[in-house]
């Protein structure tokens, strides 16, 4: 059963959906929006089991495709741009693939629709043994993390999803359900490999990240018809964060993409 999302919207115009990474929320992609909200309605989504969301127990892409999907007939969006990063860059190929009617154009970033080594389970381990409860402060959550996480980079993010509940500190994130899901979303579903979306559709890739392998778009030409890659230098999987201004130049050319209504030969830009 598809999940009620909880959404920030912003700006007016043509709308766009977006959604972001796994232990990420709506919040990390506000200066995006903010930015974007000039010419368009930016509706960025906490997916299930993040920010303000509802729980459950299961993740497939699946069902968080049909949660935003719901989202969107709920807002009466008829059509929309869908954006999304890592998790939600799958999440939004699921969507496209299994709705192409209900998405003008769709924007990946930083990801490709196909499986990867589960290397994100030691973040969700590590905040469920940093016993948030006890802590007495932000500060000590943070040391404690710290500990824990081999990647110190990576803590900051993490500690986005701290928050106060009552007299005591925890987490916004169902981390047992994302550990139980892992499996699930570091892969790819094989039942979308016979689908397929015409819709423009450009991939925005970090020079220094290593999920988008295939910088021909030849990953993705199977199951999306007009595919464009873009790869940003100075920038890693955050391709966001890491290069606002560029990543912003290349999110403008993709909404502003016209189909081609054929078979293109993917590009490759940096």
């Amino acid at each position: 059963m598809a999940l009620n999302l909880a959404c920030e919207t912003t700006g007016s115009g043509p709308p766009l959906v977006v959604l972001h990474g796994l232990f990420g929320s709506s919040g990390n992609w506000r200066g995006i929006a903010r930015a974007l909200s000039e010419t368009h309605s930016v509706h960025c989504v906490d997916l299930r089991n993040h920010g303000a969301s509802p729980w459950a127990d299961s993740m497939a892409y699946a069902e968080m495709a049909d949660d935003v999907l719901q989202l969107c007939d709920r807002l009466g969006l008829k059509q929309v741009a869908v954006m999304g990063h890592s998790m939600g860059g799958k999440t939004a190929m699921t969507l496209a693939l299994r709705n192409s009617q209900r998405i003008s154009r769709l924007i990946v970033v930083d990801m490709a629709p196909v499986p990867y080594a589960d290397t994100l389970t030691p973040f969700a381990e590590a905040m469920r043994s940093a016993d948030v409860i006890s802590a007495a402060t932000r500060t000590e959550v943070q040391r404690r993390l710290q500990r824990l996480v081999t990647d110190r980079a990576v803590v900051p993010f993490l500690m986005q999803n701290l928050v106060t509940l009552n007299d005591h500190f925890d987490w916004r994130l169902n981390l047992s359900g994302i550990g139980a899901a892992m499996n699930e979303l570091s892969s790819f579903p094989s039942d979308l490999l016979g689908l397929r979306f015409d819709g423009p559709t450009t991939v925005i890739a970090g020079a220094q990240s290593d999920y988008v392998v295939d910088r021909d778009g030849a990953t993705f030409a199977p199951m999306f018809g007009d595919v464009e890659v873009h790869v940003l230098d100075d920038a890693g999987h955050w391709v966001h964060a890491d290069q606002p201004a560029a990543f912003l130049a290349q999110v403008g050319h993709a909404l502003g993409r016209s189909a081609t209504h054929a078979n293109p030969a993917p590009c490759t830009t940096r």
